[in-house]
């Protein structure tokens, strides 16, 4: 049996979000007008907010959204610099400034978490389908094949120069969010209008922005990941230039034989992440980095994580399958519980 809940969950955590937001009133500042709307972007449902004494801006950001994938990001798009990169043949591609940045990062991240986040995975995702028409468990000869490339260490950058080597391939979809959260914050930065901004893809990274006008703080609707269609699991407290991202099992899944398929994989064995967790939630400064660890964390599990999220200085919330909350110092100030089925504990 299939499960694909996915736009109903995405949309499910927007309205949360939005309902959580407005239910915070605004100050009579004839001079700031609220601008909402739903988008279509990065292959996800995009909800935006925005606070502004001038134009509407949300029709840009989401077209700023859309230049990012088909132009940096996308491995389908033949125009797109990944795209370029992977069919280069192993000869050296030269690339933007911006995406030798974004690339810069990501391989630090690899670096950092021991490869448990890796951009060379692609091959491995799109062989499981788990996001197309065929989600299944591949046969294991042709897993261990592709296994075999995946591997941080085959990208090579000098500059703005980048080199595959081994038959390794870039897939940039776990930071892909993050990165487009961090395109929208570098936009508003240039609009002297704007004062605030929260911008939401998928449900899965979120971005604020400057402040509300009555100054109330920005809040996050929590996905229970064993109930995407009811309750919330809880709501967390951002600041402007804040980020965050989650990744669980109950985004994107298939069911066989009584066990769930997910899309968050171990690059060292190709399969699906199982050490108890259901979701890692993670807030940072950088919108890249919050959806870069989100994933690492996950595939670290629990105690693992810890050492990565203090050298970035991050903040995160784990759930497990046994509905316990597991909640890093910084996040407990964050961190509102909305459900008594859940347990918050202490992280040994």
């Amino acid at each position: 049996m299939i499960k694909r809940n996915i736009y109903k969950s995405v949309l499910g955590a927007i309205v949360a979000s939005s309902m959580i937001l407005a239910s915070v009133p605004v100050m009579a500042d004839t001079e700031v007008q609220k601008y909402t709307n739903t988008d279509f972007a990065m292959d996800t449902v995009v909800s935006e907010t925005l606070y502004t004494t001038g134009d509407d801006l949300n029709a840009s950001i989401g077209e700023k959204l859309r230049e990012v994938e088909t132009g940096l990001l996308s491995w389908t798009e033949s125009d797109s610099q990944i795209a370029k990169i992977n069919s280069a043949d192993g000869k050296t591609v030269e690339v933007s400034d911006e995406l030798a940045g974004y690339l810069r990062q990501i391989c630090q991240l690899a670096e950092d978490s021991d490869g448990a986040f890796d951009p060379t995975l692609g091959q491995v995702i799109r062989l499981w389908d788990i996001e197309g028409e065929n989600p299944h468990v591949p046969d294991q000869k042709e897993l261990d094949a592709l296994i075999e490339n995946v591997n941080y260490k085959n990208i090579v950058l000098d500059g703005n120069k980048v080199t595959l080597k081994d038959g390794a391939t870039l897939d940039l979809g776990a930071a892909g969010k993050g990165i487009g959260c961090d395109v929208t914050a570098s936009y508003l930065k240039e609009q002297k209008d704007v004062t605030g901004m929260i911008l939401n893809l998928g449900g899965s990274s979120v971005m604020a922005y400057g402040e509300k006008p009555d100054q109330s703080p920005w809040k996050v609707a929590v996905t229970d990941p064993r109930d995407t269609e009811g309750d919330y699991l809880g709501a967390i407290t951002i600041k402007g230039g804040e980020f965050l991202s989650t990744s669980g099992d109950y985004e994107k899944f298939f069911m066989e034989d009584g066990k769930r398929y997910h899309h968050i994989l171990d690059p060292k064995t190709g399969y699906p992440v199982w050490n108890g967790l259901t979701s890692v939630t993670v807030v940072c400064d950088n919108g890249l980095l919050a959806d870069g660890l989100s994933t690492a964390c996950f595939v670290l599990g629990l105690e693992n994580a810890q050492a990565l999220l203090e050298k970035y200085d991050a903040d995160a919330a784990f759930v497990d399958e046994d509905k316990n909350v597991y909640l890093t110092s910084g996040m407990k100030e964050r961190f509102e519980l909305m459900k008594n089925t859940y347990t918050i504990k202490k992280i040994k």
